[in-house]
């Protein structure tokens, strides 16, 4: 299936620049991929987040789905991405609103809606998002889902 889902992140490692408190049990980066309206990753202050997922097997990147709590959200997103062994490259910047609903962006190459929200289809085994000019007056980023779907290589 060419668009099935990458593998969640249970199986694919994942870093986060900082958890509110150090609290990782109730704001972890692992709550970004549990399905739940409940809980998400809540990052400590400061200018600049980040999310990585180094995944174990090539990847074609075509969607991404973000789900910020509004008011902290990035008015600015800019992924990056590499093959195994390689330096990170820019591959898109996307502009999100600062809302609660979901957010998805397409391949550029796909059929999906022309919006300032979209990706390069790109095949990478290490994919890093850069949430960038928060909302939040003290640079928190709060993030409820976050989907990255392609095919796996």
């Amino acid at each position: 299936c060419p668009h099935s889902a990458v593998p969640p992140p249970r199986r694919v490692p994942c870093r986060v620049s900082s958890v509110l408190n150090r609290d990782a049990k109730q704001f972890g980066k692992q709550h970004m991929f549990d399905a739940s309206e409940e809980t998400c990753w809540n990052s400590d202050q400061g200018t600049c987040q980040w999310v990585t997922l180094d995944f174990p097997r090539p990847v074609k990147v075509s969607q991404l789905h973000v789900q910020f709590q509004g008011g902290f959200s990035s008015r600015l997103c800019t992924l990056e991405g590499c093959r195994a062994g390689e330096e990170l490259v820019k591959i898109s910047e996307l502009y999100p609103q600062d809302s609660h609903a979901m957010q998805i962006s397409f391949a550029k190459s796909g059929l999906g809606p022309t919006s300032q929200f979209q990706v390069e289809e790109t095949v990478l085994d290490k994919l890093k998002i850069t949430f960038e000019n928060s909302t939040d007056f003290f640079g928190r980023i709060v993030v409820y889902h976050l989907g990255v779907l392609g095919e796996r290589l």
